[in-house]
């Protein structure tokens, strides 16, 4: 059972909260932000590369290589067609039986223009052909850049454009003098996520705090501090009607 604890974000110290809130795990999806907080579980851990501590494989320097080709345009949150319909694309291809596969236009348009933060899409071109290859609606933030989500062209698998885009937001970072790039939640054993844990200097928030990242292929999952309480497993485990009544 799925569990997460989640505030509104708005009014006039929306982006303070957003910068305080993401520096203790949440994330942001429209005006809401949200963290796990399974009863049972406490797997999903945020994820972000410390700059600083930042070394290119040689697969990534590759990657980079490969995309020399492509040019950066950061813009306003504002969706448009040419941006849909890659995203189309990249759901039919890559998560056809995910949670966003039947998100229409209208449900994309407020993905990335619904923000009351500082936010910017960035655009990734064909240089040569002009064509929209990635794009990732991008949080600026006090001390980094959130990677909010972020969508490429599947009909180019060699050149790691998911990669790719990360590696580029870690340049953004570090000319903009910004210490982290936050990446999202990185849940240990699931392989669509194991790409986060190939990027040197990461991090993940456990216990309170950011820590760096110890060896993935070892890293046990963890269960929630209060699911070897035996009273919270009791208060876990009284029904809803019980609580009504």
């Amino acid at each position: 059972m799925e569990r997460k604890l989640f505030t509104a974000l708005q009014g006039d110290n929306a982006n303070e909260l957003n910068d305080s809130l993401s520096g203790q795990g949440f994330r942001r999806s429209q005006n809401v932000l949200y963290r796990p907080s399974c009863a049972d579980c406490a797997s999903c851990l945020s994820a972000r590369i410390d700059v600083s501590a930042f070394r290119p494989s040689k697969s990534q320097r590759r990657i980079l290589r490969r995309n020399k080709g492509l040019t950066r345009r950061a813009t306003s949150p504002w969706a448009t067609e040419d941006q849909y319909a890659l995203f189309r694309n990249y759901l039919d291809s890559r998560h056809a039986d995910g949670g966003m596969a039947d998100m229409d236009v209208f449900e994309f348009a407020a993905m990335i223009e619904e923000t009351p933060i500082r936010s910017r899409v960035i655009e990734y071109t064909d240089t040569k052909t002009g064509d929209l290859i990635g794009v990732c609606l991008t949080d600026v933030l006090g001390d980094g850049v959130s990677m909010v989500y972020s969508f490429y062209s599947p009909d180019r698998p060699r050149d790691g454009l998911g990669n790719f885009i990360i590696l580029d937001h870690i340049d953004i970072a570090r000319t903009a003098g910004l210490p982290y790039v936050y990446l999202g939640y990185w849940v240990p054993g699931s392989q669509k996520m194991g790409y986060k844990a190939k990027f040197s200097g990461l991090e993940v928030y456990m216990g309170g705090g950011w820590q760096k990242m110890r060896d993935p292929e070892n890293f046990e999952p963890a269960r929630h501090p209060l699911s070897n309480d035996p009273i919270a497993e009791q208060v876990a485990n009284i029904a809803l009607p019980d609580i009504a009544r």
